[in-house]
C-alpha cells in the first residue's frame, strides 16, 4: 500500500491494499478507496465515498459526501465533486447482463465543477473549468468554461476559473476581463479561451 505518511485516513474508512494515495490527503468517514486507486495530493473524501480500482484523481480535488467514483473515471487536478453526485461506467446496464468489458470512460478536465445531485453519464468528457449545475443531467461532452444546467443539461453560459460569471453570448465572438483575477477571456468559433 502506497499511502503517503501526511495522508489521513479516518478509523472507519477501508484502503484496500495497494491503493495509493498522496501527500496531505483526507479520507474521512466510512469511506472506501478501492486497492487500484490511483489518488494525488492535498484531496479530500467526505463521508461515505467509494473510489473503485481503475480511477485515477489528481491533486486538490475535493469529493463532498455520498459520491461514487467508479471503475474508468479520471478527475484532473482541482475537479470538485458535489454531495451525492454520480458517476457512471456502464452506458446500458441489466442486472442480468455482464458488462464489466464494457465500461465507457469518463474524463473531468482540471478545476471542473460538478454541482451537487448532478449524473454524468459515462462517456463523456468535461472540458476545464466547466460548471455543472445542481441537479443536471449530462449525456454529452461540455466544452471548457462551459456553465450547463438541467435535465438534459444545456449550457446557459461561461464561467471563469475563479467559478464567476463571464458575459460573453454563447455563441459568435468578443472579450472579457475578470474583475477578480484580472485574466482576460475571449469568445472565438463558439469556444471560449483563457488569454494569460
Amino acid at each position: 500500500m502506497a499511502i503517503s505518511s501526511s495522508a489521513f485516513i479516518h478509523p472507519t474508512s477501508i484502503v484496500d491494499e495497494g491503493a495509493q494515495i498522496g501527500q496531505r490527503t483526507k479520507v474521512w468517514h466510512w469511506s472506501h478507496i478501492s486497492s487500484n486507486a490511483l489518488i494525488g495530493d492535498n484531496c479530500s473524501f467526505g463521508q461515505n465515498v467509494f473510489v473503485g480500482n481503475n480511477v485515477c484523481i489528481g491533486n486538490n480535488v475535493k469529493v463532498q459526501n455520498n459520491v461514487s467514483i467508479y471503475d474508468n473515471v479520471i478527475l484532473e487536478d482541482h475537479v470538485f465533486c458535489g454531495p451525492s453526485m454520480v458517476f457512471t461506467n456502464v452506458y446500458n446496464p441489466r442486472s442480468e447482463v455482464s458488462r464489466k468489458n464494457e465500461y465507457r470512460d469518463t474524463l473531468i478536465k482540471r478545476g471542473a465543477t460538478l454541482g451537487a445531485n448532478c449524473t454524468i453519464v459515462c462517456g463523456n468528457e468535461i472540458g476545464k473549468y466547466a460548471f455543472i449545475g445542481a441537479g443536471s443531467l449530462v449525456n454529452k461532452n461540455i466544452k471548457s468554461f462551459a456553465l450547463v444546467v438541467g435535465v438534459p443539461a444545456k449550457q446557459i453560459g461561461w464561467m471563469s476559473t475563479l467559478g464567476h460569471r463571464i458575459e460573453l453570448p454563447l455563441k459568435g465572438g468578443g472579450d472579457w476581463l475578470c474583475p477578480h483575477s484580472g485574466v482576460k477571456y475571449y469568445l472565438e468559433d463558439d469556444y471560449l479561451h483563457q488569454l494569460n
